[in-house]
């Protein structure tokens, strides 16, 4: 039997909602498209270490392994090519993002995810049947593109079609998946390194059709969101969707609220362009910092390249892979905290909490390394390898309940719904663009930063922790819609970005029986009109 529950709206009015079946099945589904991407990003640096793989594709990295005058633990892995091969998925998403938040916005967020699915299934293909580097890479752009799809999509329809009070938790589920992918190309790694004949890659790169094919299989299947459906006029399809996955008929006020934001979106044509209005700065900036943010805590450098890295401090083949999946391990645990605390103790706590436990562990592995490990030595006893491990797993378990779901929770929260499709877009481009740049560069600098790239990455995260502090208003059990009049309009600095584009109205009756019109901003005021030409609330991050 569903839980029942109610959402608040900020006017006082109560939106029911249970949290029913169709709910929790469609965000299981809908959030395997995390389990792809983070199948994709665990895969990649287990197979980049298998010396099958590197003889094939990449001989010279290969032969610089077997080779020890030129052999240097940090710069062994340092080759353009290598790094080309884990970054180029990140490069594709960044373009398919923009044709994706046109199929969001103008098919719906369903058709997105198929989409993504039909990519993801081409690039295994492509991937697993690999003969050469130009058909490997091809594969990796396809996955991009798919990549691109879901995490454009993807959040938007768990936000949606969440209940306003498990809105977090649920939208986490992406990030859930995410880390259940890691784990699942980790544990996948670990064993097909074993495989005589070498082809373990291909087994690696192959079984990435299961999240694909579960994926694909949920798009058809789920239920389109009310949001998308009135958006697009087709309100009474849209009604008939909200009375089933809030489970009751009493849904008119949220109904009629989302045909309000509706209406106020068809006026907006140019959403990009919204984008930069003055009073969309807010959204604009912590939604782009978020992403900015989220791969500077250096985790995608770990999680690609956690094989790798194991062996630049000293662990032979096996015991890389096998530090790998106590990585992947640890992420998925810990995102489940994410899960049960983020509506309770808020977003922010979160964040600031992990700011603090990333930055010392960080700070400690890099005075580790930097005694211990040299370039052509190293002196990591057994008992420093295994506090190194316990060091990176502590840095990504504070990642896993904060920056990781939150980089993506908070972004598709804030945008409002005329802008909604062209924020996340911005969202994805900025995430995938920095990443990008992180998974392309990464082996080069730890050749040249050597210890000190656990310095770079933790200063980041001081820089980060100072603007959750001081500039991230709190979103916990907001309803997504009422972002700007209860967050942005009573923050201590961007306030000052909305004074501008409102207009706020306050009707009395004088005694003559006309109506009077203030157009001060007052603390009675009773009633909030944008108008059609100033009401763009956009909050964009990637």
């Amino acid at each position: 039997m569903p839980a029942a529950g109610f959402a608040v709206a900020p006017s006082g009015a109560e939106f029911e909602a249970k949290i029913t079946p169709i709910v929790v099945i469609s965000c299981i589904m809908a959030a395997t498209g995390g389990l792809m991407f983070g199948y994709d990003v665990g895969v990649s640096g287990g197979v980049t270490s298998m010396p099958d793989f590197l003889e094939k594709f990449f001989p010279v990295v290969y032969r610089k392994k077997l080779d020890p005058t030129i052999n240097s633990n940090y710069c062994q892995y340092d080759n353009q090519g290598l790094q080309l091969f884990t970054s180029s998925l990140y490069l594709a998403g960044l373009i398919s993002t923009f044709f994706a938040s046109y199929t969001t916005r103008v098919l719906g967020r369903k058709p997105s995810m198929l989409i993504a699915g039909i990519f993801f299934i081409a690039g295994v293909v492509l991937n697993s049947a690999a003969q050469d580097l130009a058909m490997l890479i091809i594969g990796r752009i396809l996955l991009g593109c798919g990549v691109g799809f879901a995490n454009q999509a993807v959040p938007l329809f768990l936000s949606e079609i969440a209940p306003t009070r498990i809105r977090g938790g649920l939208n986490i589920l992406f990030q859930l998946n995410v880390t259940i992918g890691i784990l699942f190309a980790n544990l996948v790694n670990y064993g097909t390194a074993k495989i005589k004949g070498g082809w373990g890659w291909r087994l690696s790169l192959g079984l990435a059709g299961i999240p694909a094919v579960l994926l694909t299989a949920g798009a058809i299947f789920v239920k389109e969101t009310p949001n998308s459906l009135i958006e697009r006029g087709r309100h009474e399809e849209g009604k008939a969707v909200l009375r089933k996955i809030r489970g009751t008929d009493n849904i008119e006020p949220e109904f009629l609220e989302l045909v309000e934001a509706s209406r106020i979106a068809q006026e907006v044509k140019h959403p990009f362009r919204n984008l930069m209005k003055r009073r969309n700065r807010p959204q604009l900036v912590i939604a782009s910092a978020m992403q900015i943010f989220q791969q500077c805590t250096g985790i995608n450098a770990i999680m690609f390249y956690a094989p790798v890295l194991f062996q630049t401090v000293g662990f032979g083949d096996d015991a890389s892979l096998y530090s790998a999946v106590i990585i992947g391990a640890v992420n998925l645990v810990s995102t489940f905290v994410s899960i049960y605390a983020v509506d309770k103790i808020g977003r922010r706590m979160l964040l600031l909490e992990a700011g603090v436990q990333m930055f010392l562990s960080q700070v400690t592995i890099a005075i580790i390394l930097g005694f211990k490990v040299k370039d052509h030595s190293e002196n990591l006893s057994h008992g420093l390898s295994i506090f190194v491990v316990i060091l990176v797993c502590t840095f990504v378990s504070s990642f896993a309940w904060s920056w990781g779901p939150l980089g993506w929770l908070v972004p598709s929260e804030i945008f409002p719904l005329e802008t909604r499709s062209a924020g996340q877009s911005v969202t994805v481009c900025f995430n995938f663009l920095f990443t990008f740049i992180i998974a392309q560069a990464f082996l080069s600098m730890l050749c040249h930063f050597k210890y000190g790239i656990f310095l770079f990455f933790s200063g980041w995260v001081f820089v980060m922790s100072l603007f959750v502090l001081f500039l991230l208003p709190e979103t916990k059990n907001i309803p997504i819609e009422e972002i700007t009049e209860r967050v942005w309009t009573k923050h201590w600095y961007w306030k000052r970005f909305m004074d501008d584009d409102n207009v706020y109205i306050e009707e009395t009756v004088n005694g003559n029986g006309s109506n009077k019109v203030n157009g001060n901003r007052s603390n009675k005021t009773e009633r909030n009109i944008n108008l059609p030409t100033l009401n763009f609330n956009i909050d964009v991050g990637l």
